[in-house]
């Protein structure tokens, strides 16, 4: 695997057993700030497990959807989970594929964010169906009960589609996890957590022959997950491309939602790597050239986000159907106009700053940045949703919608949920690979005594 020059020169200041150290370090004894933000995170868990329960038991009329809404920021909360998981495959197999070196010691935290990102995504549909005791009945399988699905309906291939997404990634992080989980199995002391530890490293001994095994099925993995990268958001498009309401039945979708889910996973990888280096003094090992790498990525898809949105535009005035022009008049001039500029600032016009050298070479813009990009996503699909349906094509049926404090907990809730999986992680498993910055090291470095 080829390294960047500045990559090699750092690296071969370090030994193995220094990479070990500095990487395992961080599973020691955590401090009073990992304590208050996972005590935080556990706050709004139970937040948000309030207000699903509320939902539950009062029904969806606590939420704020309406006659004309039938989707609100649930579906909008499944969408932005969704795209946020996007990121870490693209960094783990796609740039794996393509040898970028510099993907090597950040792809694991972008990685576990994709399952916990996943994950969250996947409560949102039981939450949105109100009646969780019959969410059974989302699942495309034919049954005695006669409840044969309509697999036509794009909702049935979000089903299959995430599922699958969530299931070849998991794999896929395991299968990278082994040799570090070994690594972490030979520095415990005999007694339960070693002897689970064992059985998780599936007796790894790191022999040649281990280690040609594992890089088959490695790549083998890798290859299975770029086309999910496409597949998946392209499908959580066509929930709303194959429909026939204004601003939703275009054949950009695809593509479009691609390009956004990329966007904000990146935009969140930075705003967890950021502190994670400062927190477990890791700057030697996450530097600023990864977020370099990261921020002109995040630039190109902002770029191509930005020339979506216009395109959106374009095509409903070129259309001429008064239908499609009246929603995207509507969109930037009605009652939820606040979202569309939030969303075109954030996603299109904040992120040209990282043209600058300065600014794409400072982290705590970067961070800054990437919190807006979080942001703008988010309205993104506000807008996407709420605005069409709100404004389709009888007036008599036009509607404004408002999120209640049962969505707010359920959001908020949400964010908690993703965080305290990601803080348990780092505490419990290397958020850094061991065994691929030792294959980036240079060779003086790796015949160094370990």
């Amino acid at each position: 695997m080829s390294t960047h020059p500045s990559n090699d020169e750092n690296l071969g200041r370090f030994t193995y057993a220094e990479v070990d150290r500095d990487i395992l370090a961080t599973l020691g004894t955590p401090g009073k700030g990992y304590l208050a933000l996972l005590l935080l995170c556990l706050g709004l868990v139970a937040l948000g497990a309030f207000s699903w329960t509320y939902l539950v038991l009062k029904g969806i009329g606590v939420t704020g959807l309406n006659n004309a809404v039938g989707w609100g920021s649930l579906i909008t909360n499944f969408v932005f989970w969704v795209g946020i998981g996007h990121a870490g495959t693209l960094i783990s197999a796609i740039l794996y594929l393509l040898r970028a070196s510099w993907r090597t010691a950040i792809f694991r935290a972008a990685e576990a964010a994709t399952i916990f990102a996943v994950a969250t995504a996947g409560l949102f549909p039981l939450i949105h169906i109100g009646r969780l005791w019959v969410a059974f009945y989302l699942m495309p399988y034919p049954n005695g009960r006669q409840l044969w699905p309509n697999f036509r309906s794009p909702l049935v291939w979000d089903v299959l589609a995430v599922s699958t997404y969530l299931t070849v990634s998991a794999i896929f992080f395991f299968v990278g996890l082994i040799p570090d989980i070994a690594a972490v199995r030979d520095r415990q002391k005999p007694g339960p957590v070693k002897w689970i530890l064992s059985i998780a490293s599936l007796g790894w001994m790191g022999t040649m022959l281990q280690w040609k095994h594992y890089m088959a099925a490695y790549v083998l993995f890798a290859g299975l997950a770029t086309p999910l990268v496409i597949s998946v958001h392209s499908v959580v498009s066509w929930d709303f491309a194959m429909s026939v309401i204004p601003g939703w039945h275009t054949t950009i979708f695809a593509p479009y939602f691609v390009a956004g889910a990329i966007l904000s996973g990146l935009a969140m990888v930075i705003t967890i790597l950021v502190p994670l280096r400062k927190v477990f003094r890791i700057e030697h090992i996450i530097r600023p050239f990864h977020f370099e790498s990261m921020a002109k990525l995040l630039l190109f898809t902002s770029l191509i986000v930005g020339y979506a949105y216009a395109t959106e535009f374009f095509i409903a005035w070129y259309s001429g159907n008064p239908f499609e022009t009246s929603v995207f008049v509507y969109r930037p001039t009605g009652d939820h106009a606040v979202a569309f500029w939030t969303m075109v600032v954030c996603n299109a016009v904040i992120p040209l700053l990282i043209f600058r050298s300065r600014i794409r070479k400072s982290l705590g813009a970067l961070f800054v940045i990437s919190l807006f990009v979080n942001l703008g996503m988010w309205f993104e699909r506000f807008n996407i949703i709420v605005t069409s349906l709100g404004h389709a094509y009888m007036p008599s049926r036009w509607g404004s919608y408002t999120m209640s404090l049962t969505e707010w907990g359920i959001m908020l809730g949400s964010f908690g949920w993703f965080f305290l999986l990601f803080l348990s992680f780092i505490r419990l498993l290397p958020a850094v690979s061991i065994a691929e910055m030792k294959e980036a090291m240079p060779a003086p470095a790796k015949g160094a005594t370990s």
